[in-house]
């Protein structure tokens, strides 16, 4: 079934659901009630759904790598968390910790950071034993403390929805806890089903944002910037905290122009009284990313030259590129500069 909306004369059409070519099961996920739900939820589309005689993904490779992203990018497997990913990390400075509902992404981003952090192909991989990552979430609680936790490090949870029920299934279990919040960020749009959830206010739902040159350009499958914006607008509407992610932020060509556009864009959608944050990040990639992007996206006009970066080294001696320190302190001012003008309520969480 495809989920559906009112529509009113300022709302902007809806974006298209990712809807997989493939399915595949590994035995234990089908073993799980959760792997059966989502089962059911992809039959209702007409998915052709394979179960596979081991727990391993194979058969997507092609010819090349282009053949091979195409492959993986019209797949999703249907699998269970490996045991080591109920050993949380810490995720500052986004939360306390984060917690997967799945891996890879069905959207098309030429800058996308998982290419530098996820190995293999980029298959959607979503977990059945949602259960089991729920419970193992108590373990890292502590009554005299609020704990919070990131789900959205490794996919869009929003974009696969539809297919797994995953997200609202996290917003209903914070909604019965008592110092435990959820975050999660989305460049997609459907959020009808997660309108009337019991979050009691334990959900703060964001959205990915970009100059109109980025997200027009560089951002390919994804719902429109005013899909996105009607979109957070439902939500605070419902009474969630909201937040809005702008990221990555680029020094293009006339980006002070761009930018102030885009917070005019956002501060007439957001014009009501609601809990809202934002989080800033700057465009970054490593040699890795750089690598695996210009396979993935060999016409991209996405600036990667090193050239024109500065180092950054973290504490395993690996590199990243970033803006040097004139551009980024120019990008932060202005940036910081129309927040405060335009929503002096709202609190700027950090700044990368």
């Amino acid at each position: 079934m495809v989920i559906s909306s009112a529509k009113s004369k300022t709302s902007p059409a809806k974006s298209n659901l990712w809807l997989p070519k493939q399915v595949l099961v590994t035995p234990d996920a089908y073993s799980q009630d959760w792997g059966q739900q989502i089962i059911e939820r992809v039959k209702s589309f007409d998915i052709p759904v394979k179960q596979l005689s081991q727990n391993r993904i194979t058969g997507l490779r092609g010819k090349n790598e282009r053949e091979t992203y195409a492959i993986a990018k019209n797949t999703l497997a249907i699998v269970n968390a490996p045991p080591s990913q109920l050993k949380l990390t810490p995720i500052p400075p986004s939360a306390d910790w984060q917690f997967h509902l799945a891996q890879g992404c069905p959207a098309h981003c030429q800058y996308c950071y998982l290419a530098g952090s996820l190995s293999g192909v980029p298959v959607v991989k979503v977990y059945a034993n949602l259960p089991q990552i729920l419970a193992n979430l108590s373990n890292y609680e502590r009554e005299d403390k609020d704990t919070t936790y990131e789900v959205s490090c490794y996919t869009d949870p929003l974009g696969i929805e539809h297919l797994t029920g995953s997200l609202a299934e996290c917003i209903r279990y914070f909604g019965t806890r008592n110092t435990a919040y959820l975050r999660w960020v989305s460049k997609f749009d459907r959020v009808e089903r997660l309108l009337n959830l019991p979050h009691n206010g334990h959900t703060r739902c964001r959205v990915s944002l970009n100059a109109d040159p980025v997200s027009h350009s560089l951002e390919g499958g994804t719902a429109t910037v005013p899909q996105r914006l009607q979109a957070i607008r439902k939500l605070a509407l419902n009474g969630y905290p909201i937040g809005i992610v702008i990221a990555p932020i680029m020094a293009i060509a006339d980006w002070q122009q761009h930018y102030s556009h885009l917070f005019e864009e956002i501060a007439q959608t957001l014009d009501l009284e609601c809990d809202l944050t934002f989080e800033l990040i700057t465009h970054r990639f490593t040699p890795k990313s750089k690598e695996v992007l210009q396979t993935w996206y060999p016409n991209s006009k996405l600036d990667l030259e090193s050239a024109n970066r500065s180092q950054k080294r973290n504490k395993f001696g690996g590199v990243k590129y970033v803006y040097n320190r004139d551009t980024m302190t120019e990008l932060k001012e202005f940036i910081q500069t129309q927040i405060t003008t335009n929503f002096p309520q709202a609190k700027i969480l950090y700044w990368t």
